[in-house]
């Protein structure tokens, strides 16, 4: 059976192509440029290098997500056109089953580790089982066993229920090193980190996982896939509304009288550390950390603002262009400082600054009880296209998804 392969569910960019027990090709690229830029080119190129007739493959594999939306978004339309087009069904695989496929063989607690920002990762825990070789071969058949099926939780979660196993794990994927330092002071089991060749998505590992799925007939049409984002890879969650503002002090009172003059500005790396609390002060375990912050001041393909006022952050918000579609990642007022237009003044500059870096379409999402950021963002000329239902913990509520797209009229007056 021949299989192509494609993975853009993270900052990695793959495809492969395998023929029964032997992997013809395969091309990855991790680097600043978009999926959109590079994956029919890196198909077209591993055609032309092995002579493949497309019309010659028996499925198309995808990673089915979780990950970055707009990844799983370029690579599932990128396979559903093409099974579409060649009459060809698709093999959907999760992307952290295929993300621990990578350590086949290994018979430790497998953790794959995706950032999802927020102290978030998509997670799950494996472990390969072997099996008894079969007449003369010496040759040991492992079984991938799923002790805990792919989900987003807190690093603190999947670290004590690592600790509960506690048996010696391997750790892989993009979120290791975003939360290392966490890592460290968590586990209490010994851990090691696979090498470099194993700890990011591979489409090799994704269609060797694939030939066992087509043997076992989990197949699907076209028509019939859809990815599964459980959340967004790089989600953009608003600022936690507290219950009670009624315990604010008089000075805070005062503040909410007099504004003061308000300045929105980018971030700088001495406002870092302001940032860092004003996002813990706002969202607790949620929020983005000093490095979060340092490695998105750092990107091309970002841009960070902050609200000063009277030397003192009271705002901060980002957003990240991925293949011309801005994913806006925080939204954080001050709580004392709230009601006082920061949140608009500052999110209207970053849609403005956002075409600077090719930016065209914009989306977030927020919760569905936060009916402050709502108007807010529906003044901005944002409109919500779809409801992840319970999306959010503590409390639990439904996020609302909103677009604002470069086609749409509405106002953002």
């Amino acid at each position: 059976m021949k299989i192509l392969g494609i993975d853009t569910s993270g900052l990695v960019g793959a495809v492969a192509i395998a023929d029964g027990d032997l992997l013809l090709s395969q091309f990855s690229i991790q680097y600043k440029t978009t999926h959109s830029e590079i994956l029919m080119p890196m198909l077209d190129d591993v055609c032309k290098k092995i002579h493949l007739d497309l019309k010659s493959i028996d499925a198309i594999a995808v990673a089915k997500g979780p990950g970055s939306f707009t990844g799983l978004r370029i690579g599932s339309a990128t396979a559903k056109g093409l099974a579409l087009a060649l009459d060809k069904p698709i093999i959907p695989i999760p992307t952290v089953d295929g993300i621990a496929y990578n350590l086949y063989g290994v018979e430790k607690i497998i953790c794959p580790m995706m950032d999802a920002r927020r102290n978030q990762v998509y997670t799950g825990l494996y472990t390969f089982v072997a099996g008894t070789p079969e007449g003369k071969s010496l040759e040991r058949k492992f079984e991938m066993q799923i002790i805990h099926e792919q989900f987003a939780t807190s690093v603190e979660d999947i670290a004590s229920r690592i600790n509960e196993i506690g048996k010696p794990v391997v750790l892989l994927g993009d979120g290791v090193p975003v939360y290392r330092d966490q890592i460290d002071k968590l586990l209490k089991v010994p851990y090691s980190i696979a090498p470099m060749h194993q700890n990011r998505q591979n489409a090799a590992a994704l269609v060797s996982l694939a030939m066992q799925y087509a043997s076992e007939g989990r197949m699907v049409s076209a028509d019939e896939f859809a990815p599964d984002y459980l959340r967004l890879s790089q989600a953009e969650r608003e600022a936690k509304e507290k219950k009670d503002n009624k315990g604010q002090d008089k000075k805070q009172q005062e503040t909410r009288k007099s504004p003061g003059l308000v300045r929105v500005r980018e971030m700088t790396a001495e406002d870092i550390e302001d940032a860092a609390l004003l996002e813990k002060t706002n969202l607790g375990k949620e929020a983005w950390t000093q490095k979060q912050l340092i490695d998105a001041l750092t990107r091309d393909d970002t841009i960070y603002l902050v609200a000063a006022k009277a030397g003192r952050i009271v705002g901060l918000c980002g957003v990240q262009n991925i293949s011309g579609e801005g994913e806006i990642t925080n939204v954080s007022v001050a709580r004392d400082c709230r009601g006082e237009g920061i949140g608009y003044k500052m999110v209207k500059q970053l849609l403005e600054r956002g075409v600077g870096i090719g930016i065209k379409d914009y989306t977030l999402e927020v919760r569905a009880s936060n009916e402050p950021a709502i108007r807010l963002y529906e003044r901005l000329g944002f409109v919500s296209e779809g409801v992840r239902p319970n999306f959010y913990d503590d409390p639990k509520d439904d996020a609302v998804i909103y677009w604002k797209r470069s086609k749409d009229q509405s106002s953002d007056q």
